[in-house]
């Protein structure tokens, strides 16, 4: 049975103020109130605490030992209610996001960023990685939401899209487009240089398949990064999302829509159960507001 804390705050008043009145007057409690809660105390650990000598009433030996450790609990305690302060007035709290590669880097700091203004307190983090991983980490409660390219899926998620991106023709710098965007049978007779997994790969693959056929890029690689630069260097084409293209350095690829276009839509994926805090619906706040 655990010791409880008005109890042992009661026991300390006694012993600061050598009376039960006194204590009673304090806590704004009745006499008998007070030497029930000391009688309760001494009950549950089966020592007498509190005597009386004369007109005032004093720690036993027992009392003076335990007035050491009573002292320290109340002081965690007081220490542990202060520090939920922040959260309870809405000034502080934590969100653990994840994420794919594109929206971490290009997405997500500027809505962060919006957030962090609005709360200053907030602690971020992000978790990048492959969808799968990402809502499975979300499904063991270790995330609080994650933002992932659509579809996702799971009986105990709630998905809401909140942004739709463009997914363009890339080249190296100078390379000829045609006129109205490449088309898969063009697209396939590229030396192509595709992102390895998730549901943007498999959009990508059914895009550019066709009858009998299966779409065998020269390389694969899980940095979409790593594909622009290569691509700079003229090693290939690639078909990259438009977040990962807005800051091209110095012209160094050229982009093209496709023929015909193709978008991926990103998500805010949560548990159904999870619970809305301050922070949490702040950041689907910003993620909502971000216009690309």
């Amino acid at each position: 049975m655990p010791l409880h804390l008005d109890q042992l705050a009661t026991f300390v008043n006694v012993a600061d103020l050598g009376s039960f009145t006194a204590a009673a007057d304090k806590e704004g409690l009745t006499q008998p109130a007070v030497s029930l809660q000391v009688k309760g105390l001494e009950q549950r650990l089966g020592v007498r605490l509190i005597e009386r000598v004369g007109r005032r009433a004093q720690p036993t030996a027992a009392g003076l030992d335990l007035l050491v450790h009573a002292r320290r609990l109340l002081q965690e305690s007081a220490a542990a209610e202060e520090a939920m302060m922040p959260y309870r007035d809405g000034a502080s709290g934590r969100v653990r996001i994840g994420s794919g590669g594109t929206a971490s880097i290009h997405l997500l700091p500027r809505a962060i960023a919006v957030a962090r203004k609005s709360m200053p307190g907030l602690e971020i983090t992000v978790r990048i990685g492959d969808a799968d991983d990402i809502l499975r980490d979300l499904e063991a409660n270790s995330l609080d939401i994650a933002v992932v390219a659509l579809p996702a899926s799971g009986r105990n998620f709630e998905i809401e899209p909140f942004y739709e991106e463009e997914l363009l023709a890339v080249a190296p710098a100078g390379s000829l487009m045609p006129e109205g965007g490449p088309d898969a049978a063009f697209m396939r007779d590229k030396t192509l240089l595709l992102y390895e997994g998730g549901n943007t790969r498999r959009a990508i693959d059914a895009w550019l398949a066709a009858p009998d056929t299966r779409i065998r890029p020269a390389m694969e690689f899980g940095s979409i990064e790593a594909i622009k630069e290569l691509v700079a260097v003229g090693l290939g084409w690639s078909i990259l999302p438009g977040l990962a293209l807005k800051r091209d350095r110095a012209g160094l690829v050229t982009t093209s829509s496709l023929n015909p276009r193709l978008t991926r839509r990103l998500g805010m994926v949560l548990r159904r159960d999870k619970h809305l805090t301050r922070g949490l619906r702040e950041m689907m706040k910003c993620l909502r507001a971000f216009k690309g």
